[in-house]
């Protein structure tokens, strides 16, 4: 793993991505990568790109010939539901010429690109086949909307990280600050599914990873 390379990019999003969420992805994507899962690599909310720089990095190290493909509105959040708080319409707004900008910076292959809200843009743009995705999409609609596009998608083995998904009862450290995301995906799966599996850390970390098991279709 690029350590340093982790630390300045915590370093640089620290409120979205500090060094223990892009420590999670690494050892999550690194894994589906290193055991050949196919399929490609996702990210639903980018924002500005600086995560996704992380995944770009991942794939160039280990399997260079994946694709990329990055997803958000570049006009910010949608009006949020009931479920959802803490953020409001159009906050977290970036432009696609700071990821461009980002990728360019890092000296890395600029992603596919698909500007849009998900319920447009993931029924038709989404890849066929998906190794690993990263849903950081903060509301419950978002999310509800990422996991039926995904999860049909994922490959046997395949991985899915929901950021923000916060069960206090297993991880007490974990950050409860959009509800709608752990509400989504446990009306997706059922609750307390065991395709559900609460991540932890020694910080505020609010992860879920999903493992597609092997034989499913």
């Amino acid at each position: 793993m690029r350590v340093r390379m982790a630390i300045q990019l915590a370093a640089e999003n620290e409120k979205m991505s500090d060094f223990e969420r892009l420590t999670t992805i690494y050892w999550a994507l690194s894994g589906a990568l290193h055991y050949r899962v196919p399929g490609a690599v996702v990210e639903l909310g980018c924002n500005a790109g600086l995560t996704s720089v992380w995944l770009a990095q991942i794939i160039q190290d280990l399997d260079p010939a994946r694709e990329l493909h990055l997803f958000d509105s570049f006009e910010g959040l949608p009006a949020p539901g009931e479920l959802d708080t803490y953020l409001d319409k159009g906050d977290c707004s970036a432009a696609r010429s700071e990821v461009e900008a980002n990728f360019a910076t890092w000296k890395l292959p600029q992603p596919r690109i698909h500007p849009g809200w998900f319920d447009r843009t993931l029924p038709e743009s989404c890849p066929p086949q998906i190794a690993f995705a990263y849903l950081d999409g903060d509301f419950y609609d978002s999310i509800m909307t990422s996991l039926e596009n995904v999860y049909p998608r994922l490959a046997p083995g395949g991985v899915i990280l929901v950021d923000d998904y916060c069960d206090l009862d297993a991880n007490p450290r974990a950050w409860n600050g959009l509800p709608g995301v752990k509400k989504a995906c446990d009306t997706y799966f059922g609750v307390g599914s065991p395709l559900l599996e609460v991540v932890g850390g020694t910080g505020d970390l609010s992860f879920a990873a999903i493992r597609k098991p092997l034989g499913d279709e």
